[in-house]
């Protein structure tokens, strides 16, 4: 996940919520897709090679002086039959909140647009990801994972915390022999050991393979899924003509993904048969909705998530006394470090929350049109037809100068109560919905189950390293020094 170069600024009063001041203009969306095979294919060399994804809309928005425009996103052409690159692009607050109505727009099989990796990658069947809210099978498998979570609330700090011991010894231990430590690898190891436990109640010491090298299965099994949709910068033309014009076949990751489903039967028995007993999932359904929910949703996001926190970190080193002052005013010998201390860190949330603005761990979000709708951006509105797939670029989207002042910049006290920027929270929009404001997650939506608990994790991993040490250098996201707290 690529970010901007981002500095520490002050933050003044929020802006208010952006109110029209006359009637919308009613337009026609502007932009094209150009000549069929011709239109799509220049628009990924553009999306992909000649300006990356961010300058590629950013430079239509330009172009048509809107928000709102029709353009291509990949993939495209040669080897994807039957995916239609053809987009209507959504990207201010206003047009992207559209994505979430439920009774505008539908969201069967657009996870990563028009294009869906083949069922084979998910055991046959269509995953929770891949189903629209008005399907049966939906209501179940979001419930499911809403149980999980529930249920495993009052021991995810604690167990959180436990993992986190070894991950930083390792870290430790590598520094004693060298100049500078990438955390990536403990990080991933971390993941996968405390999320399998915490989500599926999997222990993954009774797999000695799986101990070893289920992160790695898992990253694996993401990356040849995802592989047509990734921006990778480097190694062109080469990126494009053997990583961007094909879908990559399961069988590569087959014998990875029996061990990975063996593992799930054989450790998250009872996380299978609750499944079964009280939502009506057969043991098949329960078994690759769990690996997606582990693998997918929980590990390659957190993967994400965390590694741009520490990226973020080694950036903002002038905040680090402010941030440890809060933790350790939080956490005392009487009070550790659980979900309520950290709760009560304003800064630190507020650190993780602009993290995820700026660096939203899924940068696209998709929709099709369930109905024909008007369709409002700040001063336009424009006609919707039915079918039409919306795509919103979150990290466009949530640079929106209409809802955050100095948009371009890392504030880190962006989002804390001391400046009243936790109004802004209903604008923030990672996990497929706003962080607050609604409901939040249901079967009725498609909002990220983990809506509270993704930040929360983060937060408690960032506490964690303020506790823990006195002083942490970072450098392009590598530790190069740790000086433990005393």
């Amino acid at each position: 996940m690529m970010m901007a170069s981002m500095s520490v600024a002050p933050l003044s009063s929020p802006p208010p919520p952006p109110q029209s001041q006359t009637t919308p203009q009613r337009l026609a969306i502007p932009g094209s897709y150009g000549w069929p095979v011709i239109g799509p294919l220049s628009d990924r060399l553009q999306y992909f090679w000649f300006q990356g994804p961010k300058s590629f809309f950013t430079k239509r928005m330009e172009k048509y002086k809107s928000t709102v425009f029709r353009t291509n996103v990949p993939p495209a052409f040669p080897f994807f039959v039957g995916v239609n690159p053809n987009v209507v692009a959504v990207l201010d607050v206003k047009s992207f909140s559209h994505l979430f109505d439920m009774e505008l727009v539908e969201k069967a099989n657009v996870l990563v647009g028009d294009f869906m990796p083949s069922v084979n990658f998910t055991g046959g069947i269509r995953v929770c990801a891949y189903l629209d809210t008005s399907e049966t099978k939906h209501t179940l498998v979001k419930e499911f994972a809403i149980d999980i979570l529930r249920r495993s609330s009052s021991t995810w700090v604690p167990s959180m915390v436990t993992s986190l011991d070894p991950m930083w010894d390792s870290i430790e231990s590598q520094l004693s022999n060298s100049a500078s430590a990438s955390a990536f690898i403990p990080l991933q190891q971390f993941l996968f050991a405390f999320l399998s436990r915490s989500l599926l109640g999997a222990d993954v010491t009774a797999d000695p393979e799986i101990m070893k090298s289920g992160h790695t299965m898992i990253d694996k099994w993401l990356g040849l899924q995802l592989l047509p949709t990734i921006n990778i910068p480097i190694l062109q033309p080469l990126v494009e003509i053997f990583l961007h014009s094909f879908p990559y076949p399961f069988w590569l990751v087959k014998s990875d993904y029996k061990k990975l489903a063996k593992f799930v039967q054989k450790e998250a028995k009872e996380t299978l048969e609750r499944a079964q007993t009280d939502f009506k999932l057969t043991e098949q359904e329960a078994i690759h909705n769990l690996i997606f929910i582990l693998g997918f949703n929980a590990f390659g996001g957190f993967s994400l998530l965390l590694s741009t926190l520490v990226t973020n970190l080694g950036e903002q080193k002038s905040v680090h006394e402010e941030l440890r002052k809060e933790v350790r005013e939080k956490v005392s010998s009487d009070r550790g470090l659980s979900s309520e201390t950290v709760k009560e860190m304003e800064l630190v949330n507020s650190f993780v929350y602009e993290t995820l603005r700026l660096a939203p761990p899924v940068p696209s979000q998709y929709a099709r049109a369930r109905k024909d709708f008007d369709l409002r951006s700040h001063n336009s509105v424009f006609e919707i037809k039915k079918g039409e797939l919306l795509c919103g670029y979150q990290q466009i989207v949530m640079r929106d100068p209409n809802i955050f002042e100095n948009p371009e910049e890392f504030v880190y006290n962006r989002f804390s109560k001391a400046k009243g920027g936790n109004s802004l929270l209903e604008y923030l929009f990672w996990s497929n919905g706003p962080q607050s404001g609604t409901q939040g997650p249901s079967a009725s939506n498609k909002q990220c189950a983990a809506r509270d608990a993704v930040p929360l994790t983060a937060a408690v991993f960032l506490a964690y390293l303020f506790q823990r040490y006195d002083d942490i250098d970072i450098s392009s996201g590598s530790i190069t020094a740790l000086k433990k707290a005393k």
